[in-house]
């Protein structure tokens, strides 16, 4: 996304009551959205449109980070759940240090 739209999209969280993103946390908000469309690739985003929609237009960070659960069920589908959990992993390591701490990940896990 280029910065035109994520400005555009800033303004109107901000329209929307949501307090406004500084501007270094908007650009890894959409390295992100990104990471994220890039692992659907092609054939995930014609296979799921619904998520890459709700993916481009996630409002904030936290609409991201739950996406994450959708991403998985759609990569597992095209590619397997071994390498969706490791895309999934890469995409949840994008978020540190981004989040309340309440709602990151536990660690600890199967890691495969």
């Amino acid at each position: 996304m280029n910065k035109l739209a994520s400005q555009f999209i800033s303004s109107m969280q901000g329209l929307l009551g949501r307090p406004p993103i500084d501007e270094n946390s908007s650009f890894r908000i959409e390295d992100i959205r990104q990471a994220m469309l890039d692992s659907l690739g092609e054939e995930g985003c014609s296979s799921y449109p619904h998520i890459e929609r709700r993916v481009l237009f996630a409002p904030d960070l936290q609409g991201l980070w739950y996406l994450r659960a959708d991403m998985m069920v759609a990569l597992s589908s095209l590619q397997g759940e071994r390498v969706a959990s490791q895309k999934i992993r890469q995409i949840t390591h994008m978020f540190e240090g981004l989040l309340p701490r309440g709602m990151v990940s536990r660690p600890g896990g199967v890691h495969r």
